[in-house]
């Protein structure tokens, strides 16, 4: 099938904030991306498209399909070397308010404004067996293609939930019995490796690139040790740093 002009309109606007807010879908990149979201939520699927190369990489597709050649791709696709295959699907539905979390903790980002950052994040939360994550509005959408290709399209196994800031996030937090949070600190606060219960029915927040995590009343600062004195790792790499401590006293208690 060839794609109409109206869903050509859609696909472009899906690459603008205000785009999938309005349709309330996203575009899924690629062929891991795109895998993901059939194997996880394939009702969510609008449509896909893709080229020759496209599919004789990916396999079958379900669902309505549409074949470009690899130039008229190359005006859709959000990358110079696409691997010839999206998929436009729904933006799933947080979960409801009052859907307690089935986690240990609750893992959240404070102000996150890197897609690359937010991606690499969700695929690590994913990796360590947990499935829940949280974040503040100052935060760039996790919806977007860069963050869904540099999830690698894991957004769709997990549940997000936003919040207007840390205060509204950590009162949710409360309702559901995660009542100590936890901050990241580069510079001060409790190790990670040691603080005993960093993973017990808590928060856990990692502020942004720029400007850190914002301050909370009575929460409690927690660093990662860094014999080299470095200022500080990225928002990625402290998360990978933390998560997997998380899997390190998961596994040798």
């Amino acid at each position: 099938m060839e794609l109409t002009r109206k869903l050509e309109t859609l696909l472009r606007s899906l690459y603008t904030r205000h785009g999938r807010r309005k349709s309330g879908y996203c575009v899924c990149e690629g062929v891991r991306a795109v895998g993901e979201l059939f194997a996880r939520r394939p009702e969510l699927v609008r449509f896909t498209v893709a080229t020759e190369r496209g599919l004789a990489e990916y396999g079958p597709v379900s669902g309505a399909l549409y074949s470009l050649s690899e130039s008229r791709f190359a005006e859709f696709a959000g990358t110079v070397n696409s691997q010839g295959i999206l998929a436009v699907a729904a933006i799933p539905a947080p979960p409801g308010e009052e859907t307690p979390p089935e986690v240990p903790f609750i893992f959240a980002l404070d102000g996150l404004g890197d897609p690359g950052n937010f991606g690499t994040v969700c695929r690590t939360l994913r990796s360590t067996g947990l499935d829940e994550l949280w974040y503040t509005k100052g935060s760039i959408d996790p919806y977007g293609d860069k963050a869904i290709r540099s999830g690698l399209g894991v957004q769709f196994a997990l549940k997000l939930r936003c919040f207007e800031n840390l205060e509204t996030l950590r009162a949710a937090a409360a309702r559901f019995g995660y009542d100590k949070v936890f901050l990241t600190d580069p510079h001060q606060g409790e190790s990670c490796f040691t603080a005993p219960d960093l993973f017990q029915r808590s928060v856990v927040v990692i502020g942004g690139e720029a400007n850190g995590v914002n301050d909370l009343a009575a929460a409690r600062r927690v660093t990662i040790p860094m014999p080299g004195n470095y200022e500080s790792l990225n928002a990625a790499q402290a998360a990978t740093v933390f998560l997997f401590e998380y899997v390190r006293r998961l596994t040798t208690a």
